[in-house]
C-alpha cells in the first residue's frame, strides 16, 4: 500500500472523540468564536457595518475576528456575546469537533422511534439519498466553513473518508461531522444506500 493509504478505523464514541493534546487552545477558541458570531450575525440578517453599529466595535476588528486572525479580549468577546443574546459560554463553545457515530442497535422489537442528533438552531439545509456501488465513490467535497453533514447509512456497508482517515458504517450507524473538510463516500463490497443532511451556517 502506498505512503498515502487512508488510516482506516471502525470508529467508536471513544474513538471519535480524542482531544490533540498538542492542539493550539487559542487557535480553537478563535476558530469557535469566528464560527458562533458569524453564524448568529447572517441569522439576524446583519452586515458587519451594521453589526458594528450595533456593538460599538469597529468594522475592521470584526472582519478580523470572523476570519480567525484577531485575538479579541474577554471585554470584546462579551460585548458581541451581548449583542446576540448569547451567553460567554454560547460564543466560544466550539460548533463541531471530531466526528461522532451512533451505531445501529439492531432491528428494533416494538414500534418507535430512536432520537439520533438534536439541533436547536435553526440552520438552512440539503436532504440528499445517495446509492453507491462498489469501485464509484461518491465525487470528494466539502460544504464550507461552518457547515456539518450528517449521515445515516439505510442498507449496506459505506466507507466515509475525511481527509486521510476512514470511517466504516454499517446499515443503521449515523455519523455527525464538519464538513467544511473535504470527504467522499463508496460504498464496501455491495451497493449500499445512504440519506445524507448537510446544514449551513449561513446564506
Amino acid at each position: 500500500m502506498s505512503e498515502s493509504t487512508p488510516h482506516l478505523m471502525r470508529a467508536t464514541h471513544e474513538e471519535t472523540s480524542p482531544h490533540d493534546d498538542h492542539s493550539d487552545e487559542s487557535s480553537l477558541v478563535r476558530k469557535a468564536v469566528a464560527a458562533n458570531m458569524r453564524r448568529a450575525r447572517m441569522a439576524r440578517g446583519l452586515s458587519l457595518r451594521e453589526m458594528a453599529t450595533q456593538t460599538g466595535l469597529s468594522k475592521a476588528l470584526l472582519s478580523q475576528i470572523e476570519r480567525e486572525v484577531a485575538n479579541p479580549t474577554v471585554a470584546v468577546l462579551t460585548r458581541i456575546a451581548q449583542s446576540f443574546d448569547l451567553t460567554f459560554s454560547e460564543l466560544t463553545r466550539p460548533t463541531a469537533g471530531a466526528p461522532e457515530i451512533i451505531r445501529s442497535t439492531g432491528a428494533p422489537s416494538s414500534s418507535g422511534a430512536r432520537m439520533l442528533f438534536s439541533m436547536m438552531e435553526r440552520r438552512r439545509f440539503d436532504l440528499s439519498e445517495g446509492v453507491l456501488h462498489p469501485g464509484h465513490p461518491s465525487v470528494s467535497c466539502d460544504h464550507g466553513r461552518g457547515s456539518v453533514e450528517y449521515g445515516y447509512v439505510v442498507s449496506g456497508s459505506v466507507t466515509l473518508q475525511i481527509g486521510d482517515v476512514e470511517f466504516v458504517l454499517d446499515a443503521g450507524d449515523t455519523i455527525r461531522f464538519s464538513s467544511a473538510d473535504a470527504h467522499c463516500y463508496r460504498a464496501n463490497v455491495m451497493a449500499a444506500t445512504l440519506f445524507t443532511v448537510v446544514t449551513y451556517s449561513d446564506d
